[in-house]
């Protein structure tokens, strides 16, 4: 069986690069220009020779809202200057990014990015799945609060009687028996 070609990139520093615009997990050109060790020109200019293979659910142009949105959320913004709005791939693009970049890194790139998104996918059906259970919990929790409050004003109430008990005069004693 033949070995797996090592990642040259760790997925941590990959995944860091995976945003969430408009419901899609998506990487930016530049951020993947770098990844595959070409410039961000290169890389587009390699996508509009090939534009018949990047459908819109593949890749989109960013609005310049999403633009400065992300741009405000990333400590270090690698895309300074640029004259024209990033464009955003999706898993799929990245995907399909691999058969028009044909360098060795690049294909070595793609494999490890698709594995980060996977990774991704793969954690947040985990957390769905945690979120679930600590809602069930919750519930839980809510419907035995309810019922701890009920027992508390329970004794609460009972508690108050026995004060109001012992306030009362004692009944007095009647002796039982002769008196001589």
């Amino acid at each position: 069986m033949p070995k797996a070609p090592k990642s040259p990139v760790p997925m941590r520093p990959i995944e860091r690069h995976i945003h969430i615009i408009r419901g899609q997990k998506i990487m930016l050109d530049s951020e993947l220009a770098g990844l595959y060790g070409v410039s961000t020109g290169a890389l587009n200019q390699a996508v509009r020779r090939n534009l018949d293979r990047f459908p819109e659910d593949f890749m989109f142009a960013l609005t310049r809202k999403e633009a400065e949105n992300l741009k405000s959320q990333t400590v270090t913004s690698s895309w300074g200057g640029r004259r024209k709005l990033p464009s955003a791939f999706t898993e799929h693009g990245v995907a399909m990014l691999a058969g028009i970049l044909r360098s060795d890194r690049a294909v070595a790139m793609s494999i490890a990015i698709v594995r980060a998104f996977v990774r991704m996918r793969e954690l947040l059906a985990a957390n769905r799945d945690i979120a679930a259970r600590v809602e069930k919990l919750e519930c839980a929790h809510d419907r035995t609060a309810s019922v701890i409050e009920l027992l508390v004003d329970d004794i609460d109430r009972l508690s108050h009687d026995l004060k109001q008990m012992k306030n009362l005069p004692s009944p007095s004693k009647r002796k039982i028996g002769f008196d001589l």
